[in-house]
């Protein structure tokens, strides 16, 4: 069983500690910036540097060498020179957002995936934690954790704005965090191309024009970016010929039933850009059978539960 050492006692560094004893490792302590870390690799496997970007070379060259312990950090944008002058060098960041170190401990054994590079330790440690490695090769690691930044921190303050806009309506964001869930399903089902939806998907220009007028001026300018991110997939959709046949086929009747409950809107139109769209609602409950599920007009092309 590993022995570990972890140099940062913030959300990271304390998760990690925390999932890493539940799966037996020995924890030897966490250092703080106010310890002297000269000395951390002594009588340990692994050195695990849960410190901010801009300080891990600095704190990895505090740190004297052991040939026999592997210096590893977190970070998901840096590469392995910053370890130096460590033999044993490897990086493991966890794609899961860490926001407190119980919560933190508890979703890095929930098979989280980790971009892993370097000593093979890195792998050991994320077999030991249930997780999944991921091989990002070094010169690709800024476009790995730009990927990650917008998936997480993009998409959460994508969800402040929804948040601010909701309350203009009088409403709470719950009901649209619940909806936002289901799209990233869709992404997941479907691929980004396929399980767009809404108006600049659909070219409505006139529901966009509707939109802009009522948002606040400051507001404006991430929708704007919104919308040209959705025609931008929209045209790759259609330039891929992602169309409603192609769609249907990957998400079949009975999964559809499984997804609308009673009342809800599927949304139907006839190809990418179509000019027309009918709805249909459930009569029966979802996914008992496959039945109840009657569209008037058109293939299937996306489905929300969302007009």
């Amino acid at each position: 069983m590993y022995t570990v050492r972890v140099i940062g006692p913030g959300r990271a560094g304390r998760s990690m500690a925390g999932a890493l004893e539940r799966r037996g490792a020995s924890v030897q302590g966490l250092i703080g910036r106010l310890d002297d870390p000269r000395a951390a690799a002594v009588g340990v496997d692994v050195v695990v540097l849960a410190v901010p970007d801009d300080v891990v070379a600095t704190v990895a060259r505090a740190v004297e060498p052991v040939d026999s312990a592997a210096v590893v950090h977190l970070s998901g944008s840096l590469g392995l020179d910053v370890l130096a002058p460590h033999r044993r060098r490897g990086s493991m960041h966890p794609l899961a957002p860490l926001p407190d170190p119980v919560t933190g401990a508890r979703r890095l054994l929930e098979g989280t995936t980790f971009a892993v590079d370097g000593d093979p330790v890195v792998d050991g440690l994320v077999a030991l934690l249930g997780g999944r490695p991921m091989r990002v090769r070094p010169e690709r690691r800024a476009e790995y954790h730009a990927a990650a930044t917008i998936a997480a921190n993009h998409v959460v303050a994508l969800m402040g704005q929804v948040q601010r806009v909701a309350a203009d309506a009088g409403l709470g964001v719950d009901a649209f965090v619940a909806l936002a869930r289901l799209a990233l399903d869709d992404v997941a089902a479907l691929g980004p191309a396929g399980a767009l939806t809404g108006p600049a998907a659909r070219g409505d220009e006139h529901t966009l024009a509707r939109h802009r007028a009522v948002l606040r001026a400051d507001e404006r300018p991430a929708y704007d970016a919104g919308v040209a991110l959705a025609r931008r997939l929209a045209a790759r959709r259609d330039a891929e010929g992602l169309g409603s046949g192609q769609l249907a086929g990957r998400l079949g009747s009975g999964q559809l039933a499984g997804r609308l409950g009673s009342g809800q809107l599927a949304e139907v139109a006839d190809g990418p850009g179509a000019d027309r769209a009918v709805s249909w609602t459930t009569t029966g409950e979802a996914g008992a059978d496959g039945a109840g599920l009657a569209a008037q007009g058109g293939p299937v092309m996306a489905v929300s539960s969302w007009s």
